[in-house]
């Protein structure tokens, strides 16, 4: 089985960390957590802003 994005399905993806990955393709990071998907887009600063997922 190969990893998709789930935000724009492309299979372009980094892996960043364990269970996180940054898609080239739409430029988010996401992680799995207990089966449930967070995603983050990247500040200008750097931090990760959250666009899906638990606060």
């Amino acid at each position: 089985m190969t990893l998709r994005c789930p935000n724009c399905g492309s299979i372009q993806l980094g892996k960043i960390g364990a269970d996180q990955y940054y898609c080239w393709n739409c430029f988010v990071e996401f992680h799995y957590s207990k089966e449930r998907v967070k995603m983050y887009k990247v500040s200008e600063d750097g931090g990760l802003v959250t666009i899906f997922g638990d606060n």
